[in-house]
């Protein structure tokens, strides 16, 4: 049923607004729909389909809920921690897990050694990187400044004295089996600032191409490490000693091995040409030099590796005619330790005026392989 209350008036009806309009005879009229307003674009509005109209086939749609879900509140539950699945396949669940009691005297002493345990590592650790990284930059600056004043001495021909001072560099050592560019001033000395700056010389042994034995001391590790690689030479490899006027060859000794078949075995080698065994099969034990190696470990207080007669007392020496001329490198063994001593003998087999050759390298190229 409509009421009406005026003109402009918002009409309101009972009953189904989309029933069909009665005819006329059946009772009445069909009362007309609200008023909606028109769309944008003034487009009528849009008459909203009735439910008897839905196209045949077309499911109906579930009315939709716009109500907004804010889900339980969790704020007060309770935390729970569910442990790892057991061998029984099941998880079991339990509370936080208390806090972990205090150490005890001997917890509190076990944390302090390992602390310090660790520190002691670091500082090894650290000491290991200096040894071997930062000497070697700081030796190599050295060793660059004393083959700058050696060659600047050489050049201007400076003999004002006997014998060189300490800690002046006076010769230079090559190894060409350490390749064409190994070369290190020789200092007089064999003092930690001496053997800082490269290979020292003993003092008290004798010079290059003399009779008797010229001794040579290198670090291994560190500062430089001129000798890091002596322990790869082999009987024959030649040593090369530079000084202001001459070329000075040595040759290594034939090692303990190869001293049996000297003659007929790598001793008929061209390249041992003017290497021996340094026997005499005349004298008891092969004579002076039956001690005499090219290579041997000794004891740190073996100092005797150097005397004029490797490991013979100064009171047995042989008269000096009788001597030869050696050439000794010394460093520590092995690598990383100065538990021993490692010894290189070698003995001249030729000497060289610097007025018959260019440079070492012309030297290198006359003496082939020899």
């Amino acid at each position: 049923m409509a009421t009406h209350e005026g003109p402009g008036d918002r009409r309101q009806y009972s009953g189904d607004p989309y029933r069909p309009r009665a005819r006329p005879g059946q009772g009445g009229e069909r009362p007309r729909p609200p008023m909606s307003r028109q769309q944008p674009g003034g487009q009528p509005p849009r008459r909203p389909r009735p439910p008897g109209d839905r196209p045949t086939g077309e499911r109906p749609r579930p009315p939709v809920d716009r109500r907004r879900y804010t889900g339980p509140d969790l704020s007060n539950e309770e935390t729970v921690i569910f442990e790892a699945v057991g061998k029984t396949g099941t998880a079991t669940k339990s509370k936080d897990k208390p806090p972990l009691p205090p150490l005890g005297k001997g917890g509190v002493a076990v944390r302090t050694v390992g602390e310090l345990l660790i520190t002691a590592g670091l500082v090894v650790l650290l000491f290991m990187v200096y040894e071997l990284y930062v000497t070697d930059l700081f030796s190599a600056e050295k060793q660059a400044a004393a083959s700058n004043t050696l060659d600047g001495d050489w050049a201007k021909e400076r003999t004002t004295h006997a014998g060189p001072a300490d800690g002046e560099a006076f010769a230079r050592i090559h190894i060409p089996t350490f390749g064409a560019d190994f070369n290190f001033t020789i200092q007089e000395g064999t003092s930690d600032a001496a053997l800082e700056v490269g290979p020292g010389h003993y003092k008290g042994t004798a010079m290059p191409g003399e009779r008797g034995n010229f001794a040579i001391a290198g670090h291994r590790v560190g500062k430089g490490a001129p000798f890091n690689d002596l322990d790869s030479l082999t009987s024959c490899d030649q040593v090369v000693i530079e000084t202001q006027t001459d070329f000075f060859v040595y040759k290594v000794l034939p090692y303990d091995d190869e001293m049996a078949n000297w003659e007929s075995g790598k001793g008929a080698d061209p390249k041992c040409k003017g290497v021996s065994t340094l026997r005499k099969p005349g004298e008891p034990g092969g004579g002076p030099y039956s001690k005499t190696f090219g290579r041997k470990v000794v004891l740190p207080s073996q100092g005797d590796a150097v005397n004029p007669v490797p490991f013979v007392r100064p009171d047995k020496l042989p008269d000096a005619s009788n001597t030869v001329q050696l050439l000794t490198l010394t460093t520590c063994h092995p690598q990383f330790s100065a538990r021993e001593r490692l010894i290189i003998t070698s003995v001249l087999t030729q000497q060289v005026p610097k007025t018959q050759v260019k440079d070492y390298t012309d030297l290198m190229k006359k003496l082939g392989g020899r």
